[in-house]
């Protein structure tokens, strides 16, 4: 119960915050070149002192109570940075972070900070889609010695696609807050309506191939 609470929670500050918006009728472009009805950018939050407080204490619950052996924490590069290194000052866990890829100057790092081979590792994360790049950073850290726990991120799409891939890799993950739980809750509060709910649901089944409302 506490769970479906914490994570209806968590969505009703990323809905305050403007960290997730909804636009049923004029969808957004994602990098990929998906249209989505939906945009998440958890950066925002990071500009609310008190909410950001909230969702930092979250994740700690999260990675106090699913991953209590974690000895390092590791954020994705670039969204995955301050979270990473906010929950890691409050647990007093050492924090490295991951580029996409290798710096082309000085050392050419790849991963930042210090750490040791073998250290049980937790993966931070804001935004889970594919689980491609959570995978990579995934990748990188056990090519160098490192023992990858599983990851935390703020929120899930909770696409087909994702889920495999971590499933595939062996790699447990949990998001603070949901798809699911977000657009109930956007309905529940008159953000959306019953009828956009079902549009909303039926993009996330088949996101490469949506078109928006016809």
């Amino acid at each position: 119960m506490r769970n479906n609470q914490s994570q209806k929670i968590v969505a009703e500050k990323l809905l305050q915050t403007n960290a997730i918006r909804l636009n049923v009728a004029d969808p957004f472009t994602w990098a990929s070149g998906w249209k989505s009805p939906i945009y998440c950018d958890n950066r925002r939050v990071l500009s609310f002192p008190y909410i950001r407080d909230f969702i930092k204490s979250e994740m700690c619950n999260s990675l106090f109570e699913i991953f209590p052996q974690a000895e390092l924490l590791a954020g994705v590069a670039t969204a995955g940075i301050a979270w990473g290194a906010m929950a890691a000052d409050h647990l007093k866990l050492p924090f490295i972070y991951v580029r996409p890829k290798p710096k082309q100057h000085g050392l050419g790092n790849q991963i930042e900070g210090f750490f040791e081979k073998g250290q049980k590792t937790v993966v931070i994360e804001d935004l889970i889609s594919t689980g491609k790049s959570a995978l990579e950073v995934v990748a990188v850290l056990k090519n160098e010695g490192l023992m990858v726990l599983g990851i935390v991120s703020i929120f899930t799409y909770g696409f087909e696609e994702g889920r495999k891939a971590f499933e595939n890799a062996g790699i447990p993950y949990k998001s603070l807050t949901n798809y699911e739980t977000l657009i109930s809750l956007a309905t529940e509060k008159g953000i959306v309506t019953p009828e956009q709910q079902g549009i909303l649901l039926k993009w996330r089944d088949d996101p490469a191939n949506w078109k928006g409302v016809l």
